[in-house]
């Protein structure tokens, strides 16, 4: 029984240095005091000016979804009755605005399959994917290289 304890013991302490020791050097992104509230970040802007003025910005792969290249800030904000991004991207407004008309896979319902006449209720906010761009360094290191010739 002795033994048995003492060798219990033993392991016990060898998976602790162990553990230790793997992550010696590790630092947390939030700095060394994780319990410290966090600092909010500086506000960045969004890059792009007027909607027409700013070329579109390469896809890194292909079923990412488009970046939108110019700012947003000024626009209204999506609600039920509205949504700003219609004035100019919509079937019915690409032509005149000279904009890209949404994706045909926003005519889809996601449930069904079946085709809508108008947009799905769940693309309606669309930035839910499509993300304006921000002059922002990466938190990490990356390597991706993205699979679409720019």
């Amino acid at each position: 029984m002795k033994h048995t304890v003492t060798m219990g013991m033993a392991l016990a302490a060898a998976l602790l240095w162990g553990c230790t020791q793997q992550f010696a050097g590790v630092k947390s992104m939030r700095g060394e005091d994780v319990a410290a509230a966090d600092k909010p970040q500086a506000e960045k802007q969004y890059l792009g000016g007027r909607p027409g003025t700013t070329q579109k910005i390469a896809r890194t792969f292909s079923t990412q979804p488009p970046v939108i290249p110019h700012e947003v800030e000024k626009f209204s904000d999506v609600n039920l009755e509205e949504n700003s991004c219609m004035d100019c991207h919509s079937a019915a407004n690409y032509v005149k605005k000279q904009s890209p008309k949404i994706s045909d896979s926003h005519f889809i319902d996601p449930v069904s399959g079946k085709k809508l006449a108008e947009g799905s209720a769940a693309r309606w906010n669309c930035m839910q994917c499509h993300v304006p761009q921000v002059d922002a360094p990466p938190l990490v290191g990356n390597v991706f290289v993205g699979n679409v010739a720019n």
